[in-house]
């Protein structure tokens, strides 16, 4: 069993593995259409590296089938429906499909999904990198089970102030015909 500093120090390490991760902004994504298989492989070797669970083609039929993200065309998906699939990875471990396509539908309501998903991409990565300092609160004891109460806090508060703001910022959304 590892002692309390060798635990803090395997922390350390992930936080650390943590802040050098580089996620695709949009211009990044594939500008030509991928089939299946090349959307899951893009996608779990983009977020592999921060422990997103991956992503397979059932996940992703689901997706379609709930209208979380369009159906692809001839079977070829485009870089609208791959940022949604990163999106929603990193988005479905606490929040419902249903949820996060609200709130992308409420973004994008504002701005362009370009936009949109850039902003998001930089704002969790410049998280990534400030994680010891979130909320102007460095970790003052290497205690992480003080660390894991603190963390399942920020998730609930973090929960709890996404699924407010998006109330109040949601607007009808006209429904797009097919």
């Amino acid at each position: 069993m590892p002692s309390i500093n060798e635990e803090y120090g395997l922390y350390e390490k992930w936080e650390d593995k943590l802040k050098t991760v580089e996620l695709p902004l949009w211009a990044e994504l594939p500008k030509f259409e991928l089939y299946m298989d090349q959307v899951t492989a893009l996608v779990n070797e983009t977020l592999g590296p921060i422990g997103v669970d991956s992503v397979t083609p059932a996940m992703i039929n689901n997706y379609v089938k709930h209208k979380a993200i369009m159906a692809p065309v001839k079977k070829k998906y485009q870089t609208m429906q791959i940022a949604d699939v990163i999106l929603i990875s990193l988005l479905k471990p606490t929040f419902s499909l249903e949820t996060i396509r609200h709130g992308i539908d409420q973004v994008t309501a504002n701005i362009y999904p370009q936009q949109a998903y850039d902003n998001f991409i930089k704002r969790l990565m410049f998280s990534f990198k400030n994680m010891s300092n979130r909320n102007g609160q460095a970790l003052e004891e290497k205690n992480l089970n003080d660390k894991l109460m603190q963390v399942a806090v920020n998730v609930i508060i973090d929960r709890l102030q996404s699924e407010t703001l998006l109330k109040i910022i949601e607007k009808p959304l006209t429904k797009i015909s097919k």
